[in-house]
């Protein structure tokens, strides 16, 4: 199976990005505090702090999607509720920043940046197949009990729709 190993790369590579933004920001807040410029009238402190804050934000926004990652890898289960809706964002942001790293940076961390939304989204995709649901089920699948084959426990499957016997005919 690829979906372990899928979610293991896509949180040590947004570990290793949330670690990358965190420093660049701070990098760049240090930058605009040395020298002593102002940009639309705004003090240099501000725009510095604001900086710093920003790449911590950023950084630990990413780190917190690391760790949703992280979970589903170590769980083999798919994201749910919060987590899910975490890396999703973070597929949105990915290819948003893809975008504008075009223009602005250039090819490679526009590569990049959809190397890391296909991990994202390949999580989502390896993860979305129920095994075992009557869905899934073929007319050969059919047990004579009215079960599925391969369901496991009763029910039907693993989370799935759960199988009921057609009513018996009536005589009357």
């Amino acid at each position: 199976m690829v979906r372990r190993p899928v979610a293991w790369v896509t949180a040590i590579v947004l570990f290793a990005e949330a670690i990358g933004i965190a420093l660049v920001n701070w990098f760049m807040g240090i930058v605009v505090d040395r020298q002593d410029m102002s940009l639309a009238g705004l003090d240099s402190d501000v725009m510095s702090t604001s900086s710093k804050v920003a790449g911590l934000l950023f950084g630990l926004y990413f780190a917190l999607c690391g760790v949703v990652a992280l979970r589903v890898a170590l769980r083999d289960r798919a994201p749910a509720g919060v987590g899910r809706i975490l890396l999703f964002s973070a597929a949105v942001v990915h290819a948003l920043l893809g975008a504008f790293t075009v223009g602005l940076v250039g090819w490679g961390a526009f590569a990049f940046m959809m190397v890391v939304l296909g991990l994202i989204v390949l999580i989502f995709m390896t993860y979305d197949r129920r095994e075992g649901t009557v869905s899934d089920a073929g007319p050969d699948d059919a047990k004579p009990d009215g079960g599925v084959a391969g369901g496991g426990a009763a029910g039907g499957g693993s989370g799935g729709t759960p199988v009921i016997p057609p009513p018996a005919p009536s005589t009357t």
